[in-house]
């Protein structure tokens, strides 16, 4: 008789016994019934609302314990209750055929167990986006780890005739296993010694797993036990067979088995020295490194030092993140080829680490509470990281590294939020500044020129003769140390019976220029910088040469890498505050802290008609009531090849008392944006598809009305995602959802030359309202008052780009201010010049919404998620990087743990839901229940024709 067929006759006896009795129908459903108590009712998966299956699998280490404790507590105890353990010892076949076929059989009902649970994730992929790369290393985790306790069950079980002895057994060293890692025995240990249990438990082995990274050195682990635990199992029942007197063969055997244990274990420490064996199944790359940071690691000319400065005791939610940080740190060595230093120090430790982290970094320690074996204290902890290029040098606190979702119990679910963009950032932050007190030179690639339309001497004014002869000695001074990367061109546009001229007016919109209102000289001045790619207008401003080295020098840095860029920001509250108006709730505090993180913020006035050259994007964030100069400066803006960036919308939320209204806003924005074809409607958008919002309620009850806060789900807030996000443009394709709320329809025709692409919209089932109220009340049924019966169903388009040659909406210069008069009385030249067209690269963003981005909207939005959410900014982050042709952090902005979420679904949706899945999990106890009994007939009726 082979092995193979022994070992298939075992597992199939076994399954026999097994699905004959009651255990294994009470397993069965004993499983599926607290797997979906943990799911929908201990973790309140609708209202965590995170699109993942986590819920599932963090309750694993534990249940696992009992199931298969009660899975295997009679494999061995009942054969040697019965007596027929002798007669397997007497056969003349090798133990371990028998060790294996029950374990096989054991595997067989805990996969069909975990099979059972596979509705779960298909029902959340149903329902929302999910990252399938955590749901199948989940799974491979729970077999592993099921595989491992099943092989000390069966161990323990060998032990003793006693099914009862072996049950308590089996949960007594299982747990001994998940104890050693769990978070609540670290806490009273710090160190090396925490570090070492939290390598020998089961459970801290398991998380690693379920966030969706595979490492072989997690994988070895469950695989060594349970390979550790059947050699004993077969040990156990070896001996046996043997008599009470010692022999030869006896210590053979003892020491075969402490090699084979000894094997497992130094195979396991030399693989705990090699980090690199992982790989990471997260749709994104959520914990390794992508192609951006490797890239931008390649651009490393000097080393760069990466240093961790982690406290041995640190609070018990963070003491994990660490060698999840430590292992991420490393990747960076890996991938930078020698330039990339990192190292981990734990200042309290080391004195003079810690006295330079103060002094020199201002590193500076956290407090937190924590319990030990005999008090409860404050502990002054350390998890910073240092990055260091040269010079520069920038800190990341945990502040930068953590996210914390609350949990239905109130206990906080802490993780790593996006590590990778922070680190990278840093490095690109480090490297850019260090470029940048180089030479201007060393990051252009391509040759600039500095192309200057500018009449002959008989036409321009005396002062622009001097103008023109001043700026062209300050920019051939650079040619000599330009690396051949920059020169000249002065062309006189009249020349040629007005060639040029009639080039460039019909090519970049240049028209001629005044001495003074109503003088007919005319002549021509304008510079621009081009490279093969793009082409920009240098501003001449008030054509003082004192000004233009500052402008020469912006321009060319918009046509190299490395350097922080200018974000021009317009915001709402000045131009309010000048017209006595009182402000409304626009607030941009994060928005404006987000974009310091990458960027140079420049708070810009546009109602001195221009927009300042150093700008390398224009954000108009909820205009109102824009004067025609402002109009002005962002028209020629964008007419000299820049992107604006525009959130705005004729109505907008404001709060009056504990009501929210919506009231109409003019923003001066309208008739600039016809003219492209774009029409903001008056409307608002109301969508089914809807996010969730704390908002005052007015709820009736009987003849009373009660007003408090709740939250609803409010079909003003647009969850956009799916279908309604461009998967094809890359401001887009990389976020999950988004979140936009009180946003206007747009209806666009764009003009000839002009292309458009839409970026975000509504779901089908949207509909607009034109009603000022916009507060929502609860019926008797809990049922929101807002509804979109009888009216008529489409699709809205809320965000839009445009691109291509724009035209300018004016056909002259707006009358100048009193301030923009010369002090020898004549008209500023460049008041006078009007850009009438843009050239190929002048891009054009709308989101129809005053709101989009906002602070209101983002803490509504963080409360009724319990997370942190920055779905806007990373939408406005993104189509900055997009307009500067920097896409180094795009594709990992958006690769947030937290980031998916489920949509909005009503009540009696959630419940359907969840009992479907009760339903489910019935109907496939009962398929198997009918395979088997099929089964079990098909045998006897070949039983029957035997003995026939």
């Amino acid at each position: 008789m082979g092995p193979d067929h022994v070992l298939t006759r075992v597992a199939r006896k076994e399954l026999q016994l097994f699905f004959s009795s009651p255990v294994a129908w009470l397993f069965l459903a004993s499983f599926l019934a607290i797997c979906l108590f943990v799911f929908f009712w201990v973790e309140a998966f609708f209202a965590r609302n995170i699109a993942d299956v986590r819920p599932l699998f963090e309750w694993m280490p534990l249940l696992l314990i009992f199931l298969c404790a009660a899975l295997t507590m009679r494999s061995w105890s009942e054969e040697r209750r019965s007596g027929t353990l002798e007669h397997v010892l007497t056969l003349p076949v090798p133990l371990w055929q028998f060790v294996m076929g029950k374990f096989v059989a054991c595997t067989a009902i805990l996969t069909l167990a975990l099979t059972a649970t596979l509705l779960l994730p298909l029902t959340v992929g149903r329902i929302a986006t999910l990252d399938w790369g955590p749901v199948f290393a989940g799974y491979l985790a729970t077999l592993l780890l099921g595989c491992s306790y099943l092989a000390v069950g069966l161990f323990v079980s060998s032990r003793t005739d006693n099914a009862i002895v072996s049950l308590m057994g089996s949960v007594a060293l299982c747990g001994v296993l998940y104890m050693a890692g769990s978070e609540l025995l670290l806490g009273f240990f710090g160190g090396n010694l925490a570090e070492f249990l939290r390598l020998t438990g089961s459970g801290s082995r398991f998380e690693s797993i379920t966030r969706g990274v595979l490492d072989l050195r997690d994988l070895y682990y469950y695989i060594a036990v349970t390979l550790a635990f059947l050699s004993l199992n077969v040990y156990a029942l070896e001996r046996g067979r043997w008599s009470q007197h010692s022999s030869a063969r006896h210590r053979a055997w003892r020491l075969g088995i402490s090699l084979v244990i000894l094997n497992l274990v130094l195979a396991g420490l030399w693989l705990y020295k090699i980090p690199g064996l992982r790989t990471d199944v997260t749709e994104g790359k959520l914990y390794s490194l992508s192609e951006p940071s490797e890239t931008l690691l390649s651009q490393l000319e000097e080393p760069l030092l990466i240093r961790g400065y982690f406290s041995e005791r640190s609070h018990p939610l963070l003491a994990p993140l660490v060698p999840q940080l430590r292992d991420l740190l490393r990747e960076y060595a890996v991938a930078g080829n020698g330039k990339v230093r990192v190292e981990f120090v734990d200042p309290a430790q080391d004195a003079a680490a810690e006295k330079e982290a103060n002094e020199e970094y201002g590193i500076q320690a956290t407090p937190f509470q924590v319990a030990d074996r005999y008090q409860s204290a404050l502990v002054n902890a350390y998890f910073n990281v240092l990055v260091q290029y040269g010079d520069e040098e920038e800190i990341l606190g945990f502040s930068d590294f953590i996210e914390v979702k609350m949990a239905q119990s109130g206990q906080p679910d802490v993780l790593l939020r996006n590590p990778e963009f922070d680190v990278t950032r840093a490095i690109r932050d480090v490297l850019y500044s260090y470029r940048s007190s180089g030479e201007l030179f060393d990051q252009i690639n391509a040759p600039v020129t500095l192309r200057a339309y500018v009449s002959a001497d008989s036409k321009l004014p005396e002062i622009l003769v001097e103008y023109r002869d001043a700026i062209r000695a300050e920019a051939e001074a650079l040619i000599p140390n330009s690396q051949s990367k920059f020169n000249i061109d002065f062309i006189e546009p009249e020349a040629n019976n007005g060639e040029q001229a009639a080039l460039i007016v019909e090519k970049w919109g240049f028209q001629p220029m005044v001495t003074a209102l109503g003088d007919e000289n005319q002549f021509y001045f304008y510079l621009t910088l081009e490279d093969d790619h793009q082409v920009i207008q240098l501003p001449t401003g008030r054509f003082d040469s004192s000004d233009f080295g500052d402008a020469l020098e912006a321009g060319l840095r918009r046509f190299a890498s490395g350097f922080t860029r200018t974000i021009a920001l317009s915001l709402p509250a000045s131009s309010q505050a000048r017209q006595g108006m009182p402000p409304q709730g626009h607030s941009f505090g994060t928005l404006q802290q987000t974009i310091s993180q990458d960027h140079s913020i420049l708070m810009e006035d546009l109602d001195d008609g221009s927009v300042d050259s150093s700008a390398d994007v224009l954000l108009v964030m909820a205009p109102e009531a824009l004067s025609e100069q402002a109009v002005f400066a962002i028209d020629q803006y964008l007419m000299r090849g820049g992107t604006v960036i525009v959130a705005s919308s004729p109505r907008s939320i404001e709060t009056r008392g504990s009501a929210l209204q919506l009231r109409q806003v003019d923003s001066g924005l309208s008739e600039w944006l016809a003219h492209y074809g774009v029409h903001i409607e008056s409307t608002v958008v109301l969508d089914d598809r809807q996010a969730a919002f704390p908002v005052p309620v007015l709820r009736r009850v009987g003849e009373y009305e009660f007003r408090e806060m709740q939250f609803v789900d409010y079909p003003y807030l647009l969850d956009i995602r799916d279908d309604g996000l461009n998967a094809d443009h890359p401001i887009t394709q990389g976020l999950p959802n988004l979140t936009v709320g009180w946003a206007s329809p747009l209806s666009i025709e764009p003009r000839s030359g002009l292309s458009t692409e839409e970026l975000l919209s509504s779901s089908d089932a949207a509909w607009t309202s034109e009603a000022v109220n916009v507060m929502p009340s609860l019926n008797d049924n809990g049922q929101n008052s807002f509804s979109g019966q009888g009216k008529s169903r489409e699709r809205a388009t809320v965000a839009t780009v445009l691109s291509g040659e724009f035209t300018s909406f004016f056909n002259q210069v707006p009358d100048p201010s009193p301030r923009d008069e010369m002090d020898n009385g004549v008209a500023d030249a460049a008041s006078t010049a009007l850009i009438s067209k843009s050239p190929a690269s002048s891009r054009l963003i709308l989101v129809s919404s005053n709101d989009f981005a906002s602070d209101q909207i983002l803490s509504g939005v963080i409360a009724a998620s319990g997370t942190q959410y920055f779905g806007p900014l990373e939408f406005l982050m993104n189509a900055v990087d997009w307009a500067l042709q920097d896409s180094s952090l795009m594709s990992i902005r958006a690769r947030a743990h937290f980031n998916r979420t489920l949509p909005a679904l009503p009540q009696d949706t959630q419940a359907s839901i969840e009992y479907g899945n009760y339903a489910g999990a019935l109907l496939f106890l009962l398929l198997i229940y009918g395979v088997w009994r099929l089964q079990r007939r098909r045998r006897r009726s070949q039983l029957r024709e035997i003995l026939a």
